[in-house]
């Protein structure tokens, strides 16, 4: 095993069917904090600069639009519409758009992370690229589901992550010019990085 870390300049972020209609049969967590994870995901998409990739399933029956929230953020991101295939690495235009970022580490979530996450982390990771499942940015019906997906994707190379070490690797340094609008992101979506950072301020105020 080696480790080769993620950075701004190797990583791309996919969104998989993150839709309105999807996202509300997630139990694996709650849907606050699912929807904290999506954004704060998205965020750090933003943040880092990385190319996004968004695809949906029949966006216009009853899996719904993309998540507001992503597509406000990353408005200039690809958007691949699939009119049928389960396993979006099935779609040659979604396919192609991965491949057009141009990065060979390939940061996935989704709904559900049994089926659309995974399906597109196999996928990619059998296509030779270096893959990374965000889980909490992900939901599925139900823990164990989750933990059965997770397990899958493991045993083939897939590496689970949170967002918050995505984060975390992309800034590696808080010497970067990344810095500030990341400790702002982190005390917006991890409560105890809010308090945390409100401590500090406190105590240099007072």
């Amino acid at each position: 095993m080696s480790y080769d870390r993620l950075t701004p300049d190797n990583a791309a972020v996919l969104f998989v069917d993150h839709q309105t209609g999807l996202s509300n049969g997630i139990q694996d967590q709650s849907l606050p904090e699912y929807i904290n994870s999506v954004t704060a995901l998205a965020k750090l998409t933003k943040t880092f600069k990385l190319p996004a990739v968004i695809t949906t399933s029949a966006a216009d029956g009853p899996n719904g639009p993309i998540l507001p929230v992503i597509t406000n953020l990353l408005p200039d991101a690809q958007i691949v519409h699939r009119p049928g295939e389960i396993n979006a690495w099935h779609n040659e235009a979604f396919v192609a758009a991965v491949a057009k970022t141009g990065r060979k580490k390939l940061i996935v979530a989704g709904v559900s992370t049994e089926v659309c996450v995974a399906f597109v982390a196999l996928s990619a990771a059998a296509a030779g690229y270096d893959v990374y499942a965000v889980i909490d940015a992900s939901g599925t019906w139900n823990k164990l589901v989750q933990e059965v997906a997770v397990a899958r994707m493991a045993q083939a190379g897939v590496k689970p992550i949170t967002w918050v070490a995505v984060g975390a690797e992309l800034l590696g340094d808080w010497r970067t010019p990344y810095a500030q609008e990341h400790g702002q992101l982190m005390a917006d979506h991890l409560p105890f990085y809010g308090n945390l950072v409100g401590s500090f301020l406190a105590a240099k105020q007072g």
